[in-house]
């Protein structure tokens, strides 16, 4: 265990990091909105095409590891709505607490698995965890968003508005162009290949880094109930979901490994900006965010090691 606790370290240190910077106002409050901005549209998207272009995926078992993913993420929405009536009725929350506590189960931190996943496994693993994240992205945008506008609003989700929502999705579509590029031998110039490797170089670090400033310690002691439910399916039981549907698909190696990676992360900060936007709990998300990325530096490190 000792070999994985000390490649996650240095990920955890970089999140603390950015969180002490913002708390102690460093460089300024001004400085991380921008940054959130550059890092989403601009240099995630350049690692994700990097690592797929430059990936030779032709002795991993992409497929099986992708439905793997798949299952293990609508296992866990299947979950939560059949949880769904004791969270409305003895837990008591709302139909916007229900859809934080939904995306907080479900959404994942792409920017912690990516850094977990090269920590650990290096080129190999970062263009794995980019397969993971082309196919969960998509999907858990397209459940959350359905969920929030079903419980969270008076209208019912619109085809249309998902539509519109995965085609501006700078990581949907990095991804797709990855992917393309790889499958159909086209790859990119070695001039524009470099100059996205620079540009995808610094992802990791800023990412960890807006990760941190991220968190919301303010109310981190407010509903417990809701937290510590949600905390241990994303960090529990999603993990476990994935394991087990590896070893229905057959999944084995660092594939595997990646996939409970992807199942062990924290919930993903994008989360508290779509509650925000559809009507969802925004308050709870923060809250749920805080926690799992928190407790997730005991957990992530476990998990992987039980189900190594």
């Amino acid at each position: 265990m000792l070999p994985i606790i000390y490649a996650l370290i240095p990920v955890f240190l970089v999140i603390a990091l950015g969180a002490c910077a913002r708390r102690i106002g460093f460089p300024g409050e001004e400085f991380w909105p921008p940054l959130d901005r550059v890092t989403y549209y601009i240099l995630f998207p350049a690692l994700l095409v990097h690592s797929l272009v430059a990936a030779d995926f032709e002795n991993l078992p992409v497929p099986n590891m992708a439905t793997a993913l798949f299952a293990g993420l609508i296992t866990m929405s299947l979950v939560m709505m059949a949880l769904r009536p004791l969270i409305a009725g003895p837990m008591g929350q709302s139909g916007p607490a229900f859809t934080s506590m939904f995306q907080g189960a479900t959404r994942w931190n792409s920017f912690v698995a990516l850094a977990a996943s090269f920590a650990l496994f290096g080129n190999e693993g970062l263009a794995l965890a980019a397969v993971g994240i082309g196919v969960l992205v998509p999907t858990v945008n397209v459940l959350c968003v359905f969920i929030l506008m079903r419980y969270a609003g008076d209208e019912p989700a619109r085809l249309m508005a998902l539509g519109k929502l995965l085609i501006r999705n700078p990581l949907v579509i990095a991804c797709a162009v990855g992917i393309f590029l790889n499958a159909s031998g086209i790859g990119l110039w070695e001039p524009v290949l470099a100059a996205v490797d620079i540009l995808g170089r610094a992802a990791l670090a800023l990412g960890l880094l807006a990760v941190g400033a991220g968190l919301d310690l303010s109310q981190f002691t407010a509903q417990r109930g809701p937290i510590i439910l949600t905390t241990a399916l994303r960090l529990l039981a999603m993990p476990l979901f994935m394991a087990g549907w590896c070893w229905v698909f057959d999944v084995e190696g660092i594939a595997r490994m990646v996939a409970i990676i992807c199942g062990a992360v924290p919930g993903a900060t994008a989360s508290y900006v779509l509650a925000r936007q559809l009507g969802g709990d925004a308050p709870l998300m923060a809250s749920l965010i805080t926690a799992s990325t928190i407790c997730a530096m005991a957990t992530m490190p476990a998990m992987i090691w039980l189900l190594n």
